[in-house]
């Protein structure tokens, strides 16, 4: 790019960010409380100096609160960034004005942090050299190929959340790019022989890979996770194969494409509660040199002091009207723009906070986002908490927010590990937790059934390890979940004890098996499937290296288990009744002698409610109507063997579906090779799930009973 001097006009206040047109590059950028604005404009994303540097006049160039300028001639591919003087009262006013810094416009489609020194940027003076940089794209440069943000039932979707990076980083993914959007593209031949709907990418937008703890960067360590986000409209430069070109929105693009070619949703884990400017002593990267008065969360005295509900050094001021609208108008270029599907956002409760911390009754920023046209058939999933106690499972502001089910999450690691007295609320929960949403007029599909998700244990090591194992992110092990409710069953971590590997695995199996036969929506953790392992690390968040990355040689190793759970998500895909958008009554069902859900325990109709060591649950689920095969499901958590009656059912037979106690390839039955029963009873192993579907006499063979149901 030539590095000559480009005349200027006064420009427009809106649209923020730089948008170019045919004769030039408009800038604007909103600045409450400045009192000089310069724009500087650079060759390369590398570049050490500016080419011009364009001081905007305040009598000329602000509107408002915006200051703008049009630079005639000025092609697409130029880098720049802002710099802004006013007066520095942190403790006064809450401003950090320093005319030396150089800013990222929050609005930029793409950031190169290439030069990025995280150190310069926390202590005064000029980093010139080590500034990240914005550049100049037009993203309506794009051929969609006719694509559309896809509209799956939330109660047909099965999520997958992984990490785009760890994803296919390992050498035995083999892929041509690994660890960028393009090096996913070439694994979705994978997810979708899986039989997942819909992928949940862990933080895309731009974040700092150099915010971390002393001692962890000390090893070498870096961000690894993102959630630090600095650019809410840019993806990520670490996860592109050109950034220094700029090829950003392109790159996404053609991965938002091909999943959607493939029949498969994509939702990001946003992250709107802080940034990556951390708190007293973090760098200055865009808000805080731009105006933090506004955009954090300060103590009403002192304003120096950042109040922290997200346990990363600051909060967004989601709730002040420039900042809801910043948040909200960042979803819907993701939507519109980028075509994306949903949004899980990270310690969603922050959001909810106003002036002073204060928990709103109805925070003006979400209903904003449940309102938003834009955002109308978009997967809104909150993790419903944040770090300074606020726990809002069951009660989020707002209707069409799904939730993160932490206490989904608790009571089947409990029930795996063997406590006892938990089928009540086993039963609760897999039934789709009514006592959480139907009060309020929820839906089954407001929860998202986990047991395992990237902040914690892999379901491996949750079945594997007693305690968290976190020495190696070099906080002295005081990082991550003390309490996991996790159990090793014999042995801490890995082990040649055969007995133990093979209960380990039959429990991987259970809790697939109640995961995907939960009324609500499922989430897999990346790599569960295939038995991927932390080593006991239950906080990867800095560990870019193998011990997250999915080692893609265990789809040989653990063939069986991937095999297994391939099963498991065609077995749900093809019953109705767990994928319900109402919840079940207890109701006989009219025109059959059952009703929707039943419940039993070893005896028919006999569920051990009051029984405070009952470890055995079993119901039977109606088909949804009278071509759909019914569900009976026992789940038998106690150490003991235990015979278990089986309801009998009008004109129609049992047939063993799932047994997790039996070898491979029995434990999982297909359809055609499906044989009747007629015991009256089935001896059910102890740590064993048995799952049983059944044919209706009506029906001539098992084929066409496989039809019809298909159609379901």
């Amino acid at each position: 790019m030539s590095n000559k001097e480009y005349t200027y006009k006064v420009g427009h206040s809106y649209p923020s960010g730089a948008k170019p047109d045919d004769n030039g590059v408009n800038f604007s950028i909103f600045t409450r409380h400045a009192g000089h604005v310069e724009l500087l404009l650079f060759a390369s994303s590398k570049s050490k100096k500016p080419f011009q540097i364009i001081s905007l006049e305040k009598e000329i160039n602000r509107t408002f609160y915006s200051w703008h300028v049009y630079i005639i001639g000025l092609p697409v591919g130029t880098w720049y960034t802002w710099r802004i003087d006013g007066s520095n009262e942190p403790k006064e006013a809450g401003l950090h004005f320093d005319k030396e810094k150089q800013l990222i416009d929050p609005w930029a489609r793409v950031v190169s942090d290439i030069n990025w020194d995280r150190g310069a940027a926390c202590v005064p003076g000029d980093n010139n050299a080590t500034a990240m940089r914005c550049m100049v794209v037009n993203d309506d440069d794009y051929d969609w190929e006719g694509d559309i943000p896809l509209r799956i039932g939330s109660e047909r979707s099965i999520v997958y959340e992984l990490h785009v990076g760890g994803f296919t980083r390992h050498k035995s993914s083999k892929v041509k790019k690994p660890g960028t959007f393009a090096g996913l593209i070439e694994k979705i031949p994978y997810l979708k022989e899986l039989g997942i709907t819909h992928v949940e990418l862990l933080p895309i937008m731009a974040f700092d890979e150099q915010d971390v703890p002393r001692g962890t960067k000390a090893l070498g360590l870096k961000n690894y996770w993102g959630y630090s986000t600095h650019s809410f409209f840019s993806p990520h430069p670490g996860f592109c194969v050109t950034p220094e070109q700029g090829t950003h929105v392109t790159e996404f693009r053609d991965l938002v494409k091909a999943l959607h070619q493939a029949g498969i949703g994509i939702i990001l884990d946003v992250v709107y509660n802080h940034t990556a400017e951390a708190g007293i002593g973090g760098p200055i990267i865009n808000f805080r040199g731009i105006g933090e008065n506004i955009f954090y969360h300060h103590d009403r005295d002192d304003k120096s002091i950042l109040h922290d509900y997200s346990g990363c050094g600051n909060t967004v001021n989601a709730n002040h009207p420039l900042v809801a609208s910043f948040i909200t108008s960042s979803l819907e270029y993701w939507v519109r723009e980028m075509h994306v599907d949903g949004f899980r956002f990270d310690l969603a409760s922050a959001l909810a906070r106003g002036e002073g911390g204060v928990v709103l009754e109805d925070p003006p920023v979400l209903w904003s986002i449940e309102l938003s046209e834009q955002l109308a058939q978009t997967k809104l999933i909150a993790e419903a908490w944040d770090a300074a106690g606020l726990y809002q499972v069951g009660s989020f502001p707002g209707h069409r927010w799904a939730e993160w089910n932490g206490k989904y999450r608790d009571v089947v690691r409990e029930a795996l590990r063997g406590d006892k007295g938990k089928i009540k609320e086993l039963a609760t929960r897999m039934s789709g937790s009514s006592d959480l949403y139907q009060h309020q007029d929820g839906l089954p599909i407001n929860s998202i059934n986990f047991i395992t998700c990237h902040d914690g244990f892999t379901l491996i090591d949750l079945l594997s390890y007693n305690e968290k194992h976190n020495e190696a992110n070099g906080e002295d092990s005081r990082d991550g979940c003390n309490n996991s409710l996790s159990y090793n069953h014999g042995a801490e971590g890995q082990t040649d004890n055969k007995a133990i590997i093979e209960l380990r695995k039959k429990q991987a199996k259970n809790a697939f098996v109640i995961l995907l036969l939960s009324e609500g929506v499922p989430m897999i953790l990346a790599g569960d499937e295939l038995l991927h392992s932390q080593n006991g690390n239950n906080n990867g968040y800095c560990q870019d290296n193998e011990t997250t990355w999915i080692d893609w040689e265990l789809s040989n190793k653990n063939a069986d288990m991937l095999h297994f759970v391939k099963q498991m998500i065609a077995l749900r895909k093809r019953h109705a009744s767990v994928m319900r958008r109402r919840f079940l009554t207890g109701k006989k069902i009219k025109g059959r002698d059952i009703a929707d859900i039943t419940w039993h325990g070893a005896k028919v109709d006999t569920p051990a409610w009051n029984d405070p060591d009952a470890q055995l649950l079993a119901f039977t689920l109606a088909g949804v109507d009278e071509d759909e095969a019914d569900l009976h499901i026992i789940v038998n958590m106690s150490d003991e063997p235990i015979s278990v009656e089986l309801p009998k059912i009008k004109d129609r037979q049992w047939c063993l579906s799932i047994d997790t106690s039996l070898a491979s390839p029995k434990d999982v039955i297909p359809l055609k090779k499906q044989k009747t029963i007629n015991d009256k009873t089935y001896f059910v192993n102890k740590k064993t799930v048995v799952v049983f579907e059944n044919i209706g006499t009506h029906f001539k063979s098992r084929s066409l009973f496989k039809t019809i149901i298909r159609k379901n």
